[in-house]
């Protein structure tokens, strides 16, 4: 008696292979999203954060400055 015998597709493995590296490839484009993300908001902050661009000891430099009232009084010496 003669038996039929038939043979499996090889194509199981390279399919299962094939879908893991794509899932894994996802999973690798969130993550870099995420940080990208997170990166620009920590950005945002310590740039709100940071508000003296420049500062010296002694002296003050500003690039643009609008008052609507300025009182100037000069210090002479210290009066004891």
């Amino acid at each position: 008696m003669a038996r039929e015998v038939t043979r499996r597709a090889r194509g199981g493995p390279v399919r299962a292979l094939l879908a893991l590296a794509c899932g894994a490839a996802a999973v690798g484009a969130v993550a870099i999203g995420t940080l990208a993300i997170g990166q620009i908001a920590i950005g945002r902050i310590a740039a709100g954060r940071l508000t003296i661009k420049k500062a010296r000891i002694g002296s003050l430099e500003v690039d643009e400055l609008t008052v609507r009232r300025l009182n100037v009084t000069e210090r002479g010496e210290p009066q004891a």
